[in-house]
């Protein structure tokens, strides 16, 4: 399994950015998918955004036009902007990565924490 490491998680504003970065210990090849889930107390995790191993993107609803999900397979990181965050953002966010023979990897999670 790789180990993957979260950041840039930490309180902001209503309104305000927050910029979260995985970093893995191995390759991130092309075909491999990498996703960001998010779990708040009480919910389930769920997905957040996701690059397939076509390098589509698929996001929840609920941050549509706010999240961008990108990846630097050069320096082995997947990232999430986040933008305008609104208070029910607020949740442990969760780094993902499925290598193309199917081994699921996790990171430890960074909290984000939306309030005035």
């Amino acid at each position: 399994q790789m180990h993957l490491v979260e950041s840039g998680g930490g309180l902001v504003q209503p309104g305000g950015s927050l910029t979260l970065s995985c970093t893995t210990s191995g390759i991130i090849f092309s075909q491999d998918s990498v996703g960001w889930y998010r779990q708040a107390p009480g919910n389930q995790r769920e997905l957040v955004a996701a690059i397939a191993s076509d390098w589509s993107t698929n996001y929840a609803d609920s941050v549509k036009d706010r999240f961008t999900i990108s990846r630097d397979n050069a320096k082995n990181a997947v990232y999430l902007q986040m933008n305008r965050l609104k208070p029910e953002d607020t949740a442990v966010y969760y780094c993902h990565h499925r290598s193309f023979w199917g081994e699921d990897s996790w990171g430890q999670g960074t909290q984000v924490t939306v309030s005035s």
